[in-house]
């Protein structure tokens, strides 16, 4: 298999990286309701190029075991589960209280297989993050999750549950450290605040700043307690390009690895912060937000990446596909393949495509002042923080074995706020 590419580096990284790959066929065919921006057919569509590509015979596929209510209730509130599990758009009516208690209506409705779409994109999620603290794989990759807005309580943002934090959870059984880079251009407030009071989570999230959704991610934002300075915040303004993007996430991610040396990454790969996305105002081009992708694997270090907003879905599907290239180490060819969604990409009908000509609102002095403001945090940390060793919980079986003992003690105590650097760590 050809493991080097134009554009991918020789050398250590050029080396081919064993990825795992997950997907349900079933996935395309939830739908928020029309008009929504939230399209789950655009995982659909992201498959199809992977598969005309060719890209899913250098991958092993899984599809995910459906997360289980106690699977979602090692984060959020056992209720909050109770209710996703049970509503459905017939019975919504009769449980206003209950829709307005956990924000599910408008920006996140009740739509037909709700908790089933749920389960599917946490499972992909917890899978991968199983599948890494077992060594099987290097790269874990679930399109489908990415999910960063739900809170232990309450939907959010198009999300209701979130895989991510159930799948760092998941990591922390194996890891020390768990690093979580956030490139979607919405703050990834949901996982931050979940981390905001561990050592063992380092948060850091590349996001527009000012009147936008969800209005938080200031730099001033650093976390709380033993979590201070873990939490990274790195606020921009509209239309940051490739090159100004990157004057700020490699430093910082590089010095963010030297210091707090994870054990496993979780990459966050929201698609809406490209170049003419529906709800974005940002310049991206699908090579420069796959940059990312390719730095994080430079380091060599377990890998799970997840996607997350990206509302132009044929340029959500295009970013994707590439960027599961760049995981594999292929190359894959701009003039795109004939498949199924072919008329989706007219009318040039390439995987790539051009940033426009918008204005970048974010100076030289702004970036410049950005990243010594975040390199200067990153010094105040010890190198490596030190982990007090206790009894780990057992690794969340997979596939569906012993599924049906249901241990109490696996799941957080929906009474706690979640302490979890002192209580269950």
């Amino acid at each position: 298999m050809e493991t080097g590419g134009n554009s991918l580096p020789s050398g250590p990284d050029g080396v081919k990286r064993k990825v795992l790959y997950f997907y349900d066929p079933e996935v395309g065919n939830y739908y928020y309701g029309q008009g929504h921006p939230m399209k789950p057919h655009r995982i659909r569509m992201t498959h199809a190029l992977l598969a005309h590509y060719g890209l899913l015979q250098h991958m092993q596929v899984h599809k995910p075991v459906p997360a289980r209510d106690r699977d979602l209730c090692r984060f959020h509130a056992d209720d909050y589960v109770n209710f996703l599990h049970n509503v459905t758009p017939e019975t919504q009516q009769d449980q206003l209280r209950q829709l307005k208690r956990f924000n599910v209506g408008e920006d996140c409705p009740v739509f037909d297989g709700l908790f089933s779409f749920c389960q599917t994109y946490a499972g992909g999620s917890i899978g991968g993050a199983v599948k890494l603290n077992h060594g099987f794989c290097d790269i874990a990759i679930n399109w489908a999750g990415g999910l960063h807005h739900a809170k232990k309580c309450e939907a959010s943002g198009f999300c209701y549950v979130n895989d991510i934090v159930l799948a760092i959870l998941e990591l922390l059984k194996q890891h020390q450290r768990v690093l979580y880079v956030d490139i979607d251009i919405h703050h990834g407030d949901g996982v931050e605040e979940a981390f905001y009071t561990t050592d063992r989570v380092m948060t850091v999230s590349f996001h527009k700043f000012g009147d936008y959704f969800p209005g938080t991610g200031d730099i001033r934002d650093i976390g709380y307690s033993k979590g201070k300075y873990y939490s990274l915040n790195v606020p921009l303004d509209d239309g940051i390009d490739d090159e100004s993007y990157h004057y700020l996430f490699k430093p910082i991610i590089s010095k963010v690895m030297e210091v707090f040396r994870p054990g496993a990454v979780v990459l966050q790969c929201g698609a809406d912060s490209l170049s003419g996305d529906r709800l974005g105002c940002f310049n991206l081009s699908i090579k420069g937000h796959a940059e990312c992708v390719k730095f994080m694997r430079s380091f060599n270090v377990p890998l799970l990446l997840l996607g997350g907003g990206g509302y132009t879905i044929r340029n959500v599907a295009r970013c994707w596909c590439y960027e599961t290239g760049v995981a594999l180490g292929v190359e894959v060819d701009d003039k795109m393949p004939q498949h199924e969604y072919y008329e989706y990409f007219g009318p040039d009908y390439n995987l790539h495509v051009s940033p426009s000509n918008m204005e970048n609102k974010n100076s030289r002095q702004l970036l410049l002042e950005i990243r010594n403001k975040l390199l200067d945090n990153l010094s105040k940390l010890e190198h490596a923080p030190s982990v007090q060793f206790q009894e780990r919980e057992p690794d969340t079986e997979l596939p569906e074995a012993d599924e049906d003992q249901d241990d109490g003690d696996e799941r957080w105590n929906s009474d706690s706020d979640m302490d979890i650097d002192e209580d269950r760590v």
